[in-house]
């Protein structure tokens, strides 16, 4: 009697399978996406996202600054487009795009009477100082660390009551103008102000219409402007931790009201919702 031994074919069964198992997972891994991403894909959101140390990351041809980890952020402005383009260059040179779909939102319309009008319609003789406060700004919002100080839990900066709200259509002294991009919160006049997350002072200084403005960077583009304030207890290049106080809230510039106007901005790329970035306020009674 002839007895078959099976014994290797089966094992050289078993050995393709596992080849063939194992070039499937690495198919697998080549495909996966390269980039993680995570955040809020609305008008007015933040996203933070991470590529393979060396890559290089656009949003919509907008080169976006690395952390030393990979590390980079991004965000939708209140008009952004409705899909927008990622596109990463990998460091072994192939490329990877994705395409991101940014919610539309519905905006509210705030009138706003009794504003001294100088401050609706400047006097031409301001109009200098105006545009040189619009430069300060403009300047201290180019330059930026690339470790994402921001990349943690938010807090409010003060609390109260919410008067004003990003992206409002906003009616001066029944005059249409540009649209609200802060968030807008009453409080008594010399509350306490507290950086919102961790950064570095980059500029400190009294401005036609948003008073003694304060303006923190985060990193990678992420500021917080705080307008309207009575002082500042800071100065340009300190470096903060979340919660210190770098203010104290005021009535100052275009304002009718004691309150804070909190801002966020992606370099000068993007206005953002700072409302967004922070568990629901604990509104004062």
């Amino acid at each position: 009697m002839v007895i078959l031994d099976n014994s290797k074919k089966t094992g050289n069964r078993w050995q393709v399978f596992a080849l063939l198992l194992l070039f499937l997972c690495l198919a697998a891994i080549t495909r996966a996406d390269p980039v993680e991403l995570q955040g809020q894909f609305i008008e007015g959101g933040l996203a933070v996202g991470k590529a393979p140390v060396g890559s290089t990351v656009t949003l919509d041809e907008i080169p976006l600054q690395l952390s030393p980890k990979g590390v980079f952020v991004l965000g939708f402005h209140r008009d952004a487009p409705e899909q927008q383009t990622l596109r990463i260059v990998l460091p072994d040179g192939s490329t990877h795009e994705q395409f991101l779909s940014i919610e539309n939102r519905d905006y509210a319309i705030q009138r706003i009477d009794g504003l001294d009008q100088k401050k609706v319609t400047p006097p031409d003789e301001v109009i200098a100082r105006i545009k040189a406060d619009a430069e300060k700004v403009w300047l201290s919002r180019l330059d930026s660390s690339a470790e994402p100080a921001f990349d943690e839990t938010w807090i409010w900066p003060l609390e109260g009551i919410i008067t004003g709200v990003y992206g409002a259509q906003r009616i001066l002294n029944g005059i249409p103008k540009a649209p609200h991009y802060g968030i807008d919160i009453a409080v008594p006049e010399g509350t306490k102000v507290r950086a919102p997350a961790a950064g570095r002072i980059v500029l400190v200084e009294d401005l036609y219409y948003s008073g003694i403005t304060v303006i923190i960077d985060h990193g990678q583009g992420i500021m917080s402007a705080l307008l309207h304030l009575k002082e500042s207890t800071v100065q340009v290049g300190d470096t903060i931790q979340q919660g210190d106080i770098v203010a104290l809230s005021g009535n100052t510039g275009r304002s009718t009201g004691p309150h804070l106007d909190w801002r966020v901005n992606w370099f000068n790329h993007a206005r953002l919702d700072a409302s967004l970035l922070v568990p629901p306020i604990a509104q004062s009674p």
